[in-house]
């Protein structure tokens, strides 16, 4: 947002700073050292108005105004406040930031790179930053030469307070409790900062610390309903598969037109336990006014605990062809690249009974205890000097930072014994056979209409389980185990001299030539560690009896977000506490049931994959040159940068046959010119102008660049491949603004923005081929396409029970066509803080807001339908002989891409009283983050698409003295839901997510 400066939540001031009531015009001041004093939200927006504006290229400011007064708790959410910046979120926290369409950013703390957790390239997770420790935020779009490569949209700048720029001590805590609705808990949130400045001599000194303690829990719900393979054609259809004609008789269900039924159910409940470490400090000694020394270090220690239960009805699809559905509705599928898709009838509502002619053991229950966590501790320093000489200035600064994350996870399934209807494949005796099943049948009941998600278990049958049925351990048996350790260690060292020359008095309107050099070597190595494995006999695994001391009942407040009638609140679960804190004697109990229970299988501990691990080194040498101009009103810069890379990728090349390990290692290298072009024009004295041409790149994520190989239980996930020939994305930027600061802390600013995008990551996807009955071949190698995965659970895709089965691949590639971006920004800034005479208490209120334009056009790469979505789509057209099928393809276009998106801020501030109502809004976009992990194949061969959807945020605090402030913050205070669609908007709904409303409370003490 032109402009917009938005506080963090500890403003690091000094406390003899503080001004109640003061107006604009005088609330921000010059102290010695050129430090800005900044005191209340009008003289926050006054500051970093004037920063924008005298900035050398297009940048946007976020300043910390005072303590307490944003109700913005994470970086992401305040970023959010940006024009062209959107977010996402996990379990309604702010976890990810695109800035104009894009998440490929660069982001840094006092303008030192950031690793992030995994192996992407975006920096470091914005939910492990507390805005409490950050003094402000700099965003740069459009970037000069000295700018660090690495960023599409922008760079990000998270900077701490600079010791020598404060007056006066600062001495401030805060103590805050969260309360999260959902959850029903309230966690502690604890900041502190010390600053301050001494004279040595005759030199300065000084040092600022901030430090901060945050628990925090966020819960979402997000039920799941899969369609794929759920088409079932009309009566008169000649349906034909593999060259066979199907009997009509084998499809009781038909109506006199096709339609799609329900082919799985998946409740699922996520919660998130954040614990969040942030120490931030910087020394700095100046010993004259040319020369200061300066150490920074920034500490995080963050533990993101997820102990999330997912209720899934499976085996559904097998009785598509018996459960006629009570209610349908037409689903208009929209158009993909201006092709029409059509419509088609949708089952809305109805029953999934127990046919055991048709099917013995489906549709079944099973319940998932998905419990792991991400632990990542992250370092960064830097050292330097910056030396001042007659018309030399001189900048040196090392840095080192460091990110390593393991992720423990202990994640368990287990199937519902239904003790009201009966086992399959039983003998003489009514005892379980090797071919007995450890599942059998539990009735569904299912609304989908009214735009909502719900199920639950068909209490009317007589084959359906009571609450206590549902509760007793002796009715589960045992289904799945996934234990991982996974490591990622990411490291980064840099060392950069950047020199400038004042020319002026040998050219009158170059003002400065600019000039350094960065060197960097960065590292990135992973090592899978796991142990997966599945069941889908009931004489290999045991039952619920012998492990009853682990299971537990899992939430039952499914229904508790907007009252829905049909959930499923009653199941057990291994326990998710005890599974997270002793693992170890939490597997131990499990591997001595199925000693107890005479199991024929076993489980075992995780161990390293040499398949999974790779080790990352890449050194890249910098190089930039810049001449800086001033004539009359007009001024800017003109430069480059050049860029030379080199990769060495170290990864495992395992023998499928003898599985002998050889190390390979594959190199590469690239170089880059990038110019950098940017011109401002002070057209009058409230009227600037600026426009700029740049060119950056986009590296590919160290996972893309691999060869490992990590492979899951599940036959509908598929298996991600890396590419270590892609090659980095490039983009050429055009940028043109005018703001209008038409008064105090106030502008009307619009512009246009346009990006030619090259060598675009996209993914590609290699479907598995399906015979006539819908299955997949279970044998190596997989002929038909994809890779055979030797760990997966057949389930529906084959009727040989068992493990190992070919699954999809995903990997990435480059895009061989351009893709362009073009988009138009407008902010408006407003207060009546110069009215008071006139208005009163009513000066005291203001307005933010902004909107943002943009589309996308070009690129070669296609989604293609999956086959159990081009099944539905070629019905649509009549054909139902799958010779003749002809798959649907559109162009995969940008993820997390919105076209439209604004948000409107009021703001009030007078008589110590500070609130803010933030309503932020962003359009539809396409996104592969759904429930449960669902694959492109759940959702018919292409992205999902999030609905548009609107937040309100709001905060009050109060200054009960001058230096004990009190305040309340709100997140999604209206309860907003989230809504996702299979192909288009508002065609197929498959996804919904039921976020979190958190409520902060607590005081802020200045000493």
């Amino acid at each position: 947002m032109s402009g917009l400066l938005v506080g963090s939540a500890l403003a690091l001031i000094p406390s003899t700073a503080i001004a109640q009531d003061t107006g604009a015009e005088d609330a921000v001041s010059e102290g010695e050292g050129n430090a800005i004093v900044v005191t209340g939200i009008r003289s926050s927006l006054q500051s970093a108005l004037n920063e924008k504006r005298n900035a050398d290229s297009l940048i946007e400011v976020i300043q910390a105004e005072d303590i307490g007064k944003l109700p913005d708790q994470n970086l992401a959410e305040v970023l959010e406040n940006v024009t062209g910046v959107q977010i996402t979120r996990t379990a309604g926290v702010g976890t990810g930031v695109q800035i104009r369409g894009t998440s490929a950013n660069r982001v840094e703390i006092n303008g030192v790179g950031t690793l992030g957790s995994g192996s992407g390239r975006g920096g470091i997770n914005f939910e492990d930053v507390n805005a409490a420790i950050i003094g402000s935020v700099e965003v740069i779009k459009a970037p000069t030469a000295d700018t660090i490569e690495g960023s599409v949209g922008g760079t990000i700048n998270l900077r701490t307070i600079r010791p020598l720029d404060i007056n006066d001590r600062i001495l401030t805590v805060r103590a805050q409790g969260e309360y999260s609705e959902l959850s029903e808990t309230v966690t502690p949130r604890i900041a502190a900062s010390f600053g301050n400045r001494w004279d040595v001599g005759d030199g300065e000194f000084g040092v600022v610390l901030a430090g901060s303690y945050t628990k925090q829990e966020a819960t979402s719900l997000r039920p799941r309903v899969d369609r794929d393979g759920g088409l079932v054609e009309n009566v008169n259809a000649d349906v034909i598969r593999g060259g066979n004609l199907q009997d009509p008789a084998d499809r009781p269900s038909a109506q006199d037109f096709d339609f799609v039924g329900v082919q799985f159910l998946n409740q699922e409940r996520e919660n998130f336990e954040f614990t969040t470490i942030n120490i931030a400090g910087s020394l700095e000694y100046a010993p004259n006014s040319d020369l200061k020394f300066f150490i920074d270090g920034f500490y995080n220690d963050q533990e993101r605990r997820q102990d999330s239960s997912r209720v899934q009805g499976s085996g559904v699809s097998n009785l598509l062809d018996f459960a006629v559905p009570a209610t349908f509705d037409t689903v208009n599928f929209g158009a993909l690249d201006g092709v029409q898709l059509g419509s088609i009838q949708v089952a809305t509502s109805g029953v999934i009974p127990v046919n055991l002619a048709a099917d013995p053991d489906d549709p079944n229950l099973r319940f998932s205890s998905d419990t792991g966590a991400r632990v990542t501790e992250n370092s960064l320093f830097r050292a330097g000097f910056e030396w001042q000489a007659d018309k030399l200035s001189v900048r040196a600064e090392v840095s080192t930072t460091s990110s390593d994350t393991v992720n423990p996870n202990f994640s368990t399934t287990v199937n519902f014994i239904n003790p009201n209807a009966p086992l399959n494949a039983l003998d003489a005796n009514g005892n379980p056979t090797s071919s007995t099943l450890n599942e059998n049948a539990v009735p569904f009941i299912y609304d989908l209409r009214g735009n909502s998600l719900t199920f639950g278990i068909d209490f009317a049958s007589p084959f359906a389980p009571t609450v206590a049925d549902l509760l007793n351990p002796n009715n589960v048996a045992f289904e799945a185990l996934q234990i991982g350790r996974d490591t990622t260690e990411n490291s980064e060292d840099a060392f950069r001299l950047d020199l400038s020359y004042d020319t002026s008095d040998f050219v009158s309107f170059i003002t400065s030539v600019d000039t350094g050099y960065r060197y960097s070597k960065t590292s990135s190595a992973f090592q899978d560690v796991n142990f997966s494995r599945s069941f889908g006999r009931l004489l290999d695994v045991p039952t619920g009896e012998f492990f009853a001391d682990l299971l537990v009942p899992g939430p039952d407040n499914f229904d508790s977000f907007d009252g829905r009638e049909l959930a499923v609140n009653n199941f057990l679960v291994i326990d998710p506490d005890r599974a997270f804190s002793d693992p170890d004697g939490t597997l131990a109990i499990l591997q001595q049931a199925f000693v107890d229970s005479g199991a024929n299988g076993s489980i075992g501990d995780a161990v390293a994959s040499d398949q999974g691990f790779f080790d990352i080194d890449e050194k890249t040498h910098a190089f930039y040159a810049q001449a800086n101009f001033e004539f009359g009103a007009i001024r800017g810069n003109v430069g480059f940068r050049y860029i030379d890379t080199s990769i060495d990728s170290l990864g495992n090349n395992v023998d499928s046959v003898t599985g002998a390990v050889t190390q390979v290692v594959t190199s590469g290298s690239y170089s880059q010119f990038l110019p950098r072009i940017n011109l401002i024009a002070d057209v009058t004295d409230d009227l600037v102008f600026r426009a700029s041409f740049g060119e950056d790149v986009n590296r590919p994520s160290f996972t893309d660049l691999s060869t490992s190989v990590t492979f899951g239980t599940s036959e509908n996930a598929a298996v991600r491949f890396g590419n270590p020939g892609l090659a980095p994305e490039t983009v050429q930027s055009f940028d043109a603004s005018i703001d209008w600061y038409f008064a105090p802390a106030a502008v009307l600013s619009i512009g246009v923005f346009h990006k030619d995008r090259s060598n675009l990551f996209v993914e590609q996807l290699e479907d598995v081929a399906l015979d006539a009955n819908g299955f997949a071949d279970i044998t190596d190698p997989c002929e038909g396409g994809g890779i055979f995965n030797p760990i997966a659970q057949r389930n529906t895709l084959s009727d040989q029970v068992g493990q190992g089965i070919c699954v999809p691949i995903i990997t990435q590639v480059n895009d061989t066509d351009n893709t362009t971006q073009t988009g138009i920004e407008v902010a408006f800034q407003y207060d009546l803080a110069r009215f008071e005479d006139t208005l009163g208490f009513a000066s005291g209120f203001g307005i933010l807001a902004n909107y943002t334009y943009q589309d996308f056009g070009g690129g070669d790469a296609v989604n293609t339908s999956a086959s159990r979505g081009t099944d539905i789509f070629n019905a649509i057209n009549g054909i139902y002989d799958d010779a003749n099928f002809v798959p649907v393809t559109a162009a995969q276009g940008l993820l997390d891409f919105s076209k439209n998106a604004y948000n409107v801020t009021l703001f009030y501030e007078k008589y110590g009283i500070s609130a803010r109502a933030r309503y932020t809004w962003r359009d539809a976009f396409r996104t592969l983050d759904t429930a449960a992990g669902a694959s492109l194949n759940s959702t018919l061969g292409f992205p999902v698409v999030t609905a548009a959807r609107g937040q309100l945020n709001g905060s009050i605090t109060y200054d009960l003295t001058e230096n004990i402030v009190l305040g309340v913050e709100g997140v999604n205070l209206t309860k907003s839901n989230i809504q996702q669609f299979c192909v288009n908007d508002d065609a197929l709904l498959c996804f919904e997510g039921l976020p979190d409303r958190r409520l902060t409370f607590g005081a802020t003490v200045r000493f």
